[in-house]
């Protein structure tokens, strides 16, 4: 059987329960179930792993070993009963049997397609039978089998008196037995384990090396050291850490756990210190002065150990005296914790220590010095304060937790102080500390160096400040200082440098180099000779007919009436008699209004110097000529006038439309044929789904690798996908640790065609798994489920989980090898780094972003986002204010033609993550407090660009190469051309069909979102009041006003300058006065 109960042992606690309820009428701790007729214990589903554990369910676990959801015990003094499912009784059956202290019986519930069975009423009538039932009445439970029974028993004609028995239940999970005792020492032991060997020696490494770091990363750190994760890309325990200690070689690993997620508390942390265990580590930067508080829980067989240490850099001698009075005041209460001593008179007795050593801070001593321990990590019935009577046993273990709350140092900061350590009591003789280390002043306090303050002169001696033992003699062999010029084993000069390269300095620092190293290429790139083309290669007037001569006009034309011509795509207007053909392409837009009995149509036309259309570098053929802006006809049948605007406006967007499919489809391109392998059968990766998905029933195929590419097959008819190496640009492996999918992505370097659709990716996955799936990388524990079943599926699972892992990157492998002998060039696989993963919105829903080697990736689901590093010029953070939880990031490509790449809405508390990875990878960045208009930006740069870098380049952004002060005071006006701007708003219709109406015939090429080019307020104020000037002349020629314009927003009048982004101007020249 894969479950095997410790019959002996449930015995042993099953005779100790019944003995314990029979004498309870003399023994206080019992007495709550003095008079009750029989124990009721039940469980509904499973609690998630986060949530406390039960009362009932540690009971269960401790009389049975295992946790049994979904299952009801009833104690009688004759007799047990147990209602559980039929595998569950499979299980249980071996408590059954001649050595039980009492018969045993098990009712088994029938499985869902079987009969019902009399299981169920069997154990509501002999729960009815009782008087008087104890249970653990302020509990909930949840399932099937609870809602079933609260109808029974509501349904039930005299249903029996509950009494809360949880003060009786803790009495008998109180005192520990010699199996608990050694694995509470073995929980006791990795505590202490893991913070002597790591979490002390690295808290000493980011003092003295002053590393930028916040509570919830050393916290997270902390937690790495047991491992976490499954299959190949997990995270083994570091042995480093746990081999140190010789009595942790047979620790059963899989049942090791941590009770609570490290805590630590500095003085930077924002809710303040906080010493109960339900605290959590802020993502507040650690401080590197002042008290820094370590609390730390393990659980070993579901029995928790738990400890705290209280560390001081550069204390003050109050604190030092406080630290060592809570030293004094442990070893003073270890002798009086024995057997047959009250709780209340253990924390009177150091409340009055406390009292007669240091009276001033009695107000600050905690409400109680701890609690027992065990299945449960506290339990209230058993709380060491002062009014609490229970009384001490022998065997019992606790967690003895002393400290000061509320205490102000000599700044006037807030600051706590705990001792806290797992105890045993003995029995007559005093308790002791199962948690061990890290006690004396000598190994908590820190005490900076003397050189900080003072700068010695060349011939100075190079001193160290020894540190300074509890008794306030020097102590040279423990010579820590911490944020001091003198560190363990280093030159001062050594200390100095290293202490000034602090993560923001080393940043800073690089980013200098980086962005003067961006300009001397962006010189040498576009220099003269090299020169930038300015991005409008693709821009020239191309010239619309509609008809070759008068003989092919429709015959409708002959009306003299509005005619839209679908065929030609073109609007037939009547002007003075005549029946004048327009190309839909010369039409912006068509409005129309009701006055009176009249309706009014007005065309408008595309004509040049417009500032309302997002096309005003629409090229002409002549733009000097005489352009007529609109025309305007007027007519009693509104009906006709409603067909008319909304057959020119389907037909515009039908035009813009076919243009918008050619222009994306430009790029696509014809792959060559692939070669299949011939003498042999191909490598292939079978029941695999691709996406983009083909037509059809949705059928599993398979990938095979041919001599030259990939062909995925389709079991459906002969639909294929073929994809040549020399088109592949980067290939993933994601595996399917927390995720859905394992995922083999390909990344192309042309778009090609799938179906009907354009890709620009092609990904086969397979899905890891249909059923529950634990994605916290907590191990489940064989000891927190007693069904068999549940138990093999989740070993099924993970077995299934690591083979395919396994399947996907070996072939990966092979796929990138194949390619690699094909096309000569080094194909790798690139796998995404989760733990470098950042949140962000770079379409329209927030997913999370992996970084990769050469990559930024999310792969998950389509739309999918692959953005090559190497082609990045610039990431410049945007909205980095104080107060805002957000930030947005955008990425400008080497590429100018290419649209800037925008991920928002990237949480604040992963800036500085962010920030190291940019730098990790060597991109260069830029932070600013307003997000900016980079449609006008790089129309401006492509205009240019070797202009743009003679005055600076990036360094308007206000990045780590940021231009003078001066220069940005002069600049100040024009820097408004970069900020950010309202879209102006213009009479159309509706935004829709003013949208649908853009002409779309230059050939830009596009990114991922709107071109840039499409942007307003293209050309600079110079050059607009020119235009307008010119507006103006023609306008008073003809003898009409510059307000009779059809659009009063044709030229808005020049806007004061707008706040500048960053203080920083230099790069204001790219646009504007030059």
């Amino acid at each position: 059987m894969a479950v095997q109960l410790n019959v002996p042992l449930f015995n042993k606690r099953l005779r100790s329960v019944l003995d314990s309820w029979r004498g309870a009428a003399g023994d206080e701790d019992y007495s709550s179930i003095a008079d009750v007729d029989a124990l009721f214990v039940c469980a509904g589903d499973p609690v998630g792993e986060d949530e406390a554990t039960r009362k009932g369910t540690a009971f269960q676990t401790w009389l049975l070993g295992y946790e049994f959801p979904s299952t009801f015990m009833l104690f009688r003094k004759d007799k047990l009963l147990i209602l559980c499912s039929a595998s569950k009784a499979k299980i249980l059956s071996q408590v059954v049997g001649p050595n039980s202290h009492v018969p045993v019986e098990i009712l088994a519930q029938a499985r869902a397609k079987d009969a019902p069975t009399d299981a169920f009423p069997k154990f509501v009538e002999a729960y009815c039978a009782s008087k008087r039932v104890g249970t653990l009445t302020k509990e909930t439970y949840t399932g099937k089998i609870i809602d079933d029974w609260r109808a029974a028993i509501a349904a039930a004609d005299s249903p029996p008196t509950l009494v809360d028995m949880a003060p009786a239940m803790s009495s008998f999970l109180a005192v520990k037995d010699d199996e608990e005792i050694k694995t509470i020492k073995t929980a006791a032991a990795l505590t202490s384990t893991l913070l002597v060997n790591y979490v002390t020696t690295r808290l000493e490494t980011i003092l003295d090396r002053e590393t930028n770091i916040t509570h919830e990363q050393f916290a997270t750190q902390i937690e790495g050291k047991l491992g976490y994760g499954e299959g190949e890309e997990a995270k083994a325990r570091d042995v480093k850490v746990w081999g140190q200690n010789k009595a942790l070689s047979d620790v059963d690993w899989s049942s090791a756990d941590f009770a609570y997620t490290p805590i630590i508390h500095s003085q930077n942390t924002s809710t303040g210190y906080d010493l109960r265990p339900s605290s959590e580590s802020s993502p507040d930067p650690m401080a590197h002065k002042g008290v820094l508080l370590v609390s730390l829980a393990m659980r070993y067989k579901g029995y928790n150990a738990n400890l705290g240490r209280s560390f001081i850099v550069d204390p003050s001698k109050e604190q030092e005296e406080l630290s060592a009075l809570l030293l004094s005041l442990q070893a003073e209460l270890l002798p009086i914790i024995v057997d047959g001593v009250a709780t209340r008179d253990v924390y009177q007795h150091a409340v009055s220590f406390v009292r007669e050593k240091k009276p001033e801070v009695e107000k600050n001593f905690v409400k109680n010095v701890g609690h027992i321990l065990g299945l449960e990590f506290r339990d209230s019935t058993y709380t060491l304060a002062t009014k609490n009577g229970r009384k001490l046993k022998k065997d019992m273990v606790f967690n003895l937790s002393l400290g000061f709350t509320d205490l102000q140092d000599n700044n006037g900061k807030k600051y706590a102080l705990h001792l806290v350590d797992t105890i045993l009591v003995t029995g007559p003789d005093a308790a002791v500390c199962l948690t061990t280390g890290m006690k004396s002043n000598k190994e908590t306090l820190f005490f900076l160096s003397n050189d900080e303050e003072v700068k010695p002169s060349k011939s100075a001696k190079k001193t160290t400040i020894a540190k300074v033992g509890a008794n306030g003699n020097a102590s040279p062999a423990k010579n820590k200082t911490a944020g001091g010029k003198v560190l363990r084993n280093k030159t001062r000069s050594a200390a100095q440098e290293e202490l000034v390269q602090t993560t923001a300095a080393r940043i800073a620092d690089h980013q200098r180099e980086l962005h003067a190293k961006l300009v001397t290429e962006g010189l040498a790139k576009f220099s003269e000779g090299a020169g930038g083309s300015g991005g409008k290669e693709g821009k020239g007037w191309k010239r619309f007919q509609s008809y070759k001569g008068e003989a092919a006009l429709p015959r409708e034309a002959e009306s003299l009436r509005i005619f839209v011509d679908k065929k030609a795509q073109t609007i037939i207007l009547p002007i003075h008699g005549y029946a004048v053909p327009f190309h839909i392409n010369t039409i912006k837009n068509v409005s129309k209004n009701d006055e009176g009995d009249f309706t009014y149509l007005r065309v408008n036309f595309q004509t040049p110097g417009q500032l309302a259309g997002k096309k005003e570098d629409t090229p002409f053929e002549d733009p000097d000529a005489t352009f007529i802006r609109s025309i305007t006809y007027r007519s009693p049948d509104g009906h006709r006038f409603d067909q008319i605007a909304k057959q020119i406006t389907d037909l515009k967007k039908e035009v813009n439309k076919r243009e918008q499919q050619k222009k994306e489809m430009a790029d696509v391109i014809e792959q060559d044929t692939l070669v299949e392998i011939k003498g042999r059968r191909p490598t292939r990766l079978p029941e695999v789904f691709v996406r983009p998905a083909l037509d059809g029933k949705r059928l599993p195929g398979e990938v095979e690798i041919h001599q030259n590419g990939l062909r995925y097959q389709s079991p459906v008819s002969s639909q294929k996908i073929d994809i040549l190496f020399s088109n592949v640009k980067h290939l993933f492996f994601q595996p399917c640790d927390h995720e859905l999918l394992v995922i083999l992505h390909v990344h192309l370097r042309a778009p090609i065609m799938i179906g009907k659709k354009k890709a620009h990716d092609v990904q086969f996955y397979r899905e890891a798994s249909d059923v529950q799936f634990d994605e916290t990388g907590n191990r489940k524990r064989k000891y927190r489920y007693g069904d068999e079943d549940e138990i093999e599926l989740e070993q099924q699972e993970r077995k299934r989980r690591q083979l395919l892992n396994r399947e996907f990157k070996a072939f990966a492998e092979k796929v990138a090898e194949a390619s690699t002998q094909s096309t000569g060039d080094t194909l790798e696989t690139d796998i995404p780094f989760r733990e470098l993963s950042f949140e962000g919105v770079p379409f329209r829903t927030n997913v999370r972003l992996q970084p990769t080697t050469e990559c930024l990736v999310y792969l998950s689901d389509p739309p999918f986002l692959v953005v090559t590093l190497g082609e990045i010029e610039i990431a410049s953070l945007e909205r980095v204010q104080f107060g805002l939880k957000q930030f947005d990031m955008v990425l400008i490509f080497k590429d100018f033609t290419k649209t800037p790449l925008h991920i928002n809405s990237i949480p604040s508390a992963q800036l500085d993550d962010v920030k190291n990875w940019l730098d990790s990878v060597d991109i260069p960045l830029a932070e600013g407090p307003v997000n900016l208009n980079w449609g006008p930006i790089m129309k401006t740069i492509n205009e240019d660009p070797y202009d743009f870098f003679q005055h600076g380049g990036w360094t308007f952004l206000g990045g780590a190469a940021g231009g003078d002060e001066s220069d940005a005071e002069q600049d100040s006006d024009t820097e408004s051309e970069f900020a950010a701007e309202d879209e102006e708003t213009f009479s159309s219709e509706s935004s829709d069909e003013g949208s649908a109406y853009d002409d779309s015939n230059a050939s830009e090429d596009e990114g991922s979102g709107s071109d840039f080019d499409e942007d307003e307020s293209e050309d600079d104020w110079d050059e607009l009041e020119k235009k307008a000037a010119k507006f103006d002349k023609r306008a008073a020629e003809k003898g009409t006003a510059r307000g009779d314009s059809d659009e009063e927003s044709d030229r808005p009048k020049k806007k004061k300058a707008a706040p500048k982004a960053n203080g920083k101007s230099n790069g204001a020249k790219a646009k504007g006065k030059r």
